[in-house]
């Protein structure tokens, strides 16, 4: 009944006219920037994210996690339509889906990941809603060592985020940490790594960080590329109507792909981009006839498209109940609560529930949006994809600008984002994930913070770590997730020299 108490405030909250044009603006530019390739939600709440700072905390937040859910369904759109993923995670989607197209029935396979993203959508929602309470309460016993394990656990599974050797991603946390020390130690007050620079005595804001290396560099990364397809399709509503075969062919695919994504995406380390694969490798494993995947079946874009929608879902789990985000874009979601002084994990339960059942209950609307805005919008999303790059680039790069100088009026702050986008967009081209470095920059303050805490408390006795079983459970799995992240990249090193 509590539960039930919580989701009717929840929702009494997320009505709101403003909560509800938030939302809207949310899945729609999260769509939006999703359907455009090379663009992707990393890039829209990267934009916004200067906007939120004038907003209500429920109202930035809602908007924020509307552009990421939104932008996993606009992604599909892409990959079905012109054989280019809107994101990662819909990488697979184009395998069957721009077959689909091929085949005359693009309006087939829209609809379907329109309801695919719904249903897993909403498995991760009620996986979120019942599991988060129960992940909080028992982390309220956490001391600081223990969130120093949780926290260096964190860091290492970030290690399997992205592309690149495991030499790379560590050295990415690791420089991600580095310049998360940046600024005024909170604790001595001494300068650590500001060079004498003014403006570099508050660190290094998050916003620029994020900004930078996925704004600029995508926008960098995009145009180099010159690889942008036209399209001139016509979708009609009538068209985007399925068979009984496709339904039949499509619903447990959709269920199974629902409850593998909410699984993995709970996971720090794995989310939709992995769940999507995993969902797409499990249906053409199990299906009576393989050989029709990757001609335009029907099983090959509702599985990967319900695993990462139900994945963006339950990504919030960690995030919001231990303080754990467990992609890039989790991390810029925690850097949102942060900027709001909204400390995330399990005090967020106790402290702040009730902007943690609005913005629950707002994920059941964003969805809700989402099925019933896009499949009359597909045209209009149709008519998006032949906007000319050349157009497009200058707006994302001004955007970018005007909002970091908005936060401090500061000429140096744009300086600073060109400087470290120039800097990304040097990792793309030698294939050095972002993403662990984002993290390594959110984690390391924190985990330093609860370091020092934990030194206090036991008097600087290490063996505190070991003595208390949370940490010593945590960090032995951390310790067997890098030793398996170790052998992993050296056996893949051997057959690769062996071929």
């Amino acid at each position: 009944m509590e539960l039930l108490g919580n989701l009717a405030g929840g929702f009494a909250g997320a009505v709101t006219p403003v909560n509800l044009f938030y939302c809207f603006i949310g899945v729609a530019f999260g769509t939006f920037v999703g359907v455009l390739p090379g663009i992707g939600s990393m890039v829209g709440i990267t934009v916004l994210l200067p906007l939120t700072f004038y907003l209500d905390p429920a109202a930035a937040l809602i908007m924020l996690a509307g552009i990421y859910y939104g932008g996993e369904y606009g992604g599909s759109i892409a990959s079905i339509l012109i054989n280019m993923p809107g994101s990662a995670s819909t990488a697979v989607t184009c395998i069957d889906g721009n077959q689909m197209t091929k085949n005359g029935r693009a309006g087939v396979a829209l609809s379907a990941t329109a309801i695919a993203s719904f249903v897993g959508g909403s498995i991760g929602i009620v996986l979120l809603t019942l599991f988060s309470p129960l992940l909080a309460a028992f982390s309220l016993r956490f001391g600081p060592a223990d969130y120093f394990a949780v926290m260096a656990f964190g860091l290492i599974a970030s290690t399997t985020i992205g592309d690149g050797s495991a030499i790379k991603k560590v050295g990415a946390v690791i420089l991600g940490i580095l310049l998360g020390t940046v600024g005024t130690d909170v604790n001595t007050g001494i300068q650590r790594f500001t060079f004498g620079e003014l403006n570099l005595y508050d660190g290094i804001s998050l916003v620029i960080l994020a900004m930078g290396l996925f704004g600029i560099a995508e926008v960098m990364s995009s145009a180099a590329s010159n690889n942008h397809a036209d399209v001139r399709q016509k979708v009609r509503l009538r068209d985007m109507i399925p068979t009984r075969q496709d339904v039949r062919d499509g619903a447990m695919p959709t269920a199974r792909g629902s409850l593998l994504g909410s699984a993995l995406g709970a996971l720090p380390g794995t989310g939709p981009t992995i769940a999507a694969f995993m969902a797409y490798m499990t249906e053409k494993q199990i299906s009576r006839h393989p050989e029709r995947f990757g001609t335009g079946t029907i099983e090959g874009v509702v599985g990967p498209e319900s695993a990462n929608n139900a994945a963006a879902q339950t990504a919030f789990i960690p995030t919001l109940t231990l303080g754990i985000p467990g992609s890039a874009t989790m991390a810029l979601i925690l850097g949102a609560l942060m900027i709001h002084g909204i400390p995330p994990g399990p005090k967020l339960m106790t402290e702040h529930a009730d902007l943690f059942w609005v913005m629950v209950a707002s994920f059941w609307i964003g969805n809700l949006m989402l099925l019933v805005l896009n499949i009359p919008m597909v045209g209009i999303w149709v008519r998006l994809l032949s906007i000319p790059y050349r157009l497009l680039f200058p707006c994302i790069v001004g955007l970018v600008c005007v909002g970091v100088y908005s936060v401090k009026l500061s000429a140096f702050d744009v300086g600073l984002v060109l400087a470290i986008g120039i800097a990304g967009y040097g990792m793309r081209l030698t294939r050095i994930s972002a993403a662990p470095l984002l993290m390594g920059f959110i984690l390391g303050p924190l985990m330093e913070e609860h370091l020092r805490r934990a030194m206090l408390l036991s008097r600087g006795e290490l063996s505190v770590f070991i003595h208390e079983p949370i940490s010593a459970t945590v960090l032995l799995a951390a310790g067997l997730l890098l030793a398996w992240t170790g052998w992993s990249a050296f056996r893949q090193r051997r057959l690769s020299q062996n071929f």
